[in-house]
């Protein structure tokens, strides 16, 4: 079902913004990559290779955190009838990006995946 690891998501409040990305961008020497308009203009997106990192400025609880792992699948349908089926509740996208469809799930520990395919 899943064909690749599209991107990780990493979240920091507010006032350590900055300092990560001169972290990420500096120290790792990652190269920021360019967010598409619909997407928060906080943060950043770094491209690794095939993969991204991208840095989401969050002070929201734990439960209601953007933190996620990214995975992209060929079919997203059949993805998605295969996380209902197991009984995982599908989390609609909060922010569509034009060209890219997606949804959330969470795993049993909580924490939250986005599936995505990329049209």
């Amino acid at each position: 079902m899943v064909t690749f690891l599209h991107h990780v998501n990493v979240t920091v409040p507010p006032e350590l913004e900055q300092a990560t990305k001169e972290f990420y961008g500096s120290v790792l020497g990652l190269k920021q990559a360019p967010k598409p308009a619909a997407s928060r203009q906080s943060g950043a997106w770094y491209q690794i290779g095939e993969n991204q990192l991208h840095l989401s400025v969050d002070d929201e609880p734990r439960s209601m955190s953007s933190r996620h792992v990214c995975f992209a699948v060929d079919d997203l349908a059949a993805a998605e009838k295969k996380f209902r089926d197991a009984g995982v509740e599908i989390i609609p996208d909060p922010r569509p990006i034009s060209g890219t469809r997606r949804f959330y799930v969470r795993d049993p520990g909580g924490n939250q995946l986005e599936i995505v395919q990329q049209t």
